[in-house]
């Protein structure tokens, strides 16, 4: 399939529902990603941020509902979605007895239009670090090489679960270029996110998910000029502009890190 016969919309779920036994994860969740946008899925641990993902990336089955991919459906088009997506998850397990280079072979072979290798190693920067174990990389290598794993099948849509969790601030931000450059190639990206910096400095939209249901969605300026800061609780009553986090404390009254 060409860039040029890809569908305006990359992604659109409508009335998504997914529940475990008596807990609603995801309850009657709708929304649209433009193809070549950034877009952020915000809210606490629990919110059905990670659910609505997996269900979008065909690793889980919805109860009910509707999700296109690429113009494609899981239940008919699953080889080809498979050729399309690029998946970090967010906890990605790879062998730590593998070498970075034969990591990434392996995953090369899962796709019939792969990139090269040595192409991907440079992007994520892990040139010095192609013939080391997996299990002697840092935090933020074993990051960029996931990120790796899910570019090399050269995807049209890459999907990040928390993609930045637990890295210092200067692998966090390495990660933000590396995002950045793969969509300016023209491609989508759909990520979860706890930081709001990080939400701010890549998505061109974002929607806040409370209770497995979209409760605000736009562009982060959109969301925070939405927001009357002299109406939000201390500690920090003297401010005098609000942040993603003051949108979610304002609609919700708890933080986007609250259980």
């Amino acid at each position: 399939m060409t860039p040029a016969a890809l569908p305006t919309l990359a992604l659109r779920v409508q009335g998504l529902r997914k529940a475990y036994s008596d807990v609603i994860a995801v309850d009657g969740l709708d929304l649209q990603v433009d193809a070549g946008e950034c877009f952020g899925l915000l809210g606490p641990n629990g919110a059905g941020k990670t659910t609505t993902i997996e269900i979008c990336e065909g690793l889980l089955t919805a109860d009910s509902g509707d999700v296109e991919v690429l113009g494609r459906r899981w239940e008919t088009d699953e080889k080809d979605l498979r050729e399309l997506l690029g998946i970090q998850l967010q906890d990605t397990q790879l062998s730590e007895k593998l070498t970075v280079d034969e990591t990434l072979t392996l995953f090369q072979s899962f796709y019939r239009d792969a990139r090269d290798i040595g192409e991907v190693i440079d992007q994520v920067e892990l040139g010095e670090k192609r013939h080391s174990r997996v299990g002697g990389l840092s935090g933020g290598q074993k990051q960029r090489l996931a990120i790796a794993c899910a570019l090399v099948g050269n995807p049209q849509l890459l999907f990040l679960d928390e993609p930045t969790t637990g890295l210092d601030p200067v692998s966090r931000r390495q990660l933000w270029e590396l995002i950045s450059k793969f969509q300016a190639e023209g491609k989508t990206i759909v990520l979860t996110t706890h930081y709001m910096e990080e939400a701010e400095r890549l998505c061109d939209r974002v929607a806040i998910v409370d209770h497995g249901k979209v409760i605000a969605m736009g562009t982060p300026r959109e969301l925070i000029d939405s927001v009357d800061v002299s109406h939000l609780p201390p500690p920090e009553p003297r401010k005098t502009s609000a942040t993603l986090e003051d949108v979610f404390v304002s609609l919700t009254g708890r933080g986007l890190h609250d259980e």
